[in-house]
């Protein structure tokens, strides 16, 4: 059922960019709706995942309990008000900006909340059957899109921090148990493509009065710099099988990945970054499903390449090297993981910019980890495919 509103949410966002496309002006609008495509998606993926985002929640933080995010979620609406207010330019004159932030959080609000109470779908800590998707999630992005529309142009550092506070909060959400990854990657979705429909309406009705700024095309500067911050969300698996503890054969089967990965280029084409993730995998041994996954945590660095494709899309790979742990499990043969162990690894990304200073990044990454199961002397063979929302500064 979630799956299926999931696709349906997708087909909604995508026929109104195209709608949009057509009826465009110079004021450049649709780009922002391209990046809730694969955030939906996403969503439409991490619908069988959720269980398995959820314990990997429970396995590192199952006493997190905090309600920051309850303000965090208005905190890029607040710095936009508070730089108007302080007499800082933006793009739009304060009644166009209110006219557009009121168009903005209206569609949104009239989105979540229909979903939420046609598909009922019970919070993961069993409180209420309002959990897709989330009002926070949505909230937050819809904010950070506002301050990215008004703000973005005058430095990067805006679009940054706002989409940062963005990511913190729907993380928050997870952390507490009170939503689903699908959850909050669809809420934020839906907050972006809000801001897009709300200032469509709002430059309908004024037109070129009260507008600072145009929406100008954004482009890979082959001089420019790209360096980026992105929340990272995707799948691992472990390739081929591992005799552990006596011979037994062990086996894993894809799991979910959640991160931070980031970069600074010191030129256009040569940097260095790194991520930091969780995430789990479900083992067999000797053909028998655990009932216990295995739990990581990785981090990792080195220099990172990027070549601009087109003018709005880049390819890049990197290589780096670190330390993954993996935690103590249970299984049917004794005790496995509790260890940790250096890893290098490599991968390929492409780059697609939204708009300037954001964009959507597609990667695959491969990385090989030194023997952290108990009685194996075999390296890790790991692949992880995944998406990622960015800021490009």
């Amino acid at each position: 059922m979630k799956f299926s509103v999931c696709l349906l949410a997708l087909a909604c966002l995508w026929a109104p960019g195209r709608s949009l496309a057509a009826q465009r002006d110079s004021l450049g609008h649709g780009r922002l709706a391209i990046a809730a495509v694969p955030l939906v998606l996403g969503g439409a993926a991490m619908t069988f995942c959720d269980r398995d985002f959820r314990e990997l929640r429970n396995s590192y933080a199952v006493g997190f309990r905090h309600d920051y995010d309850d303000y965090l979620q208005y905190a890029p609406l607040a710095l936009t008000w508070g730089l108007k207010a302080c007499g800082v330019k933006s793009r739009s004159s304060w009644g166009r900006m209110i006219v557009s932030n009121a168009f903005s959080a209206a569609v949104m609000a009239a989105s979540v909340n229909s979903l939420k109470y046609s598909v009922r779908v019970e919070r993961p800590d069993g409180s209420t059957r309002n959990s897709f998707p989330s009002g926070h999630a949505a909230t937050a992005f819809m904010a950070a899109a506002i301050l990215h529309k008004e703000y973005g142009h005058r430095s990067p550092w805006f679009s940054v921090g706002g989409y940062a506070a963005a990511a913190a909060t729907g993380i928050t959400r997870q952390l507490n148990n009170r939503h689903w990854m699908s959850d909050i990657l669809v809420g934020a979705g839906i907050g972006i493509l809000s801001v897009e429909l709300g200032y469509f309406f709002a430059d309908l009705i004024y037109r070129d009065r009260g507008l600072s700024v145009l929406d100008m095309p954004a482009e890979f500067d082959r001089l420019r710099r790209p360096s980026f911050l992105s929340l990272h969300v995707g799948a691992a698996a472990a390739l081929g099988s591992y005799s552990v503890l006596s011979g037994h054969e062990v086996r894993f089967a894809a799991g979910p990945v959640a991160g931070i990965r980031g970069a600074w280029f010191a030129t256009p084409y040569v940097g260095v970054g790194g991520r930091l993730g969780v995430g789990s995998m479900r083992l067999a041994i000797d053909a028998a499903t655990q009932d216990e996954a295995q739990y990581s945590a990785s981090v990792s660095a080195g220099p990172c390449f990027s070549y601009p494709l087109t003018d709005r899309c880049a390819v890049g790979s990197h290589l780096s090297g670190g330390y993954e742990y993996f935690k103590r499990m249970r299984s049917s043969v004794g005790d496995l993981g509790d260890r940790g162990g250096a890893s290098i690894g490599t991968g390929l990304s492409v780059t697609c910019l939204v708009s300037t200073g954001f964009g959507v990044r597609f990667a695959v990454d491969y990385d090989i980890v030194s023997p952290v199961l108990r009685g194996s002397a075999e390296w890790l063979h790991k692949l992880t495919v995944g998406m990622e929302v960015c800021t490009l500064f």
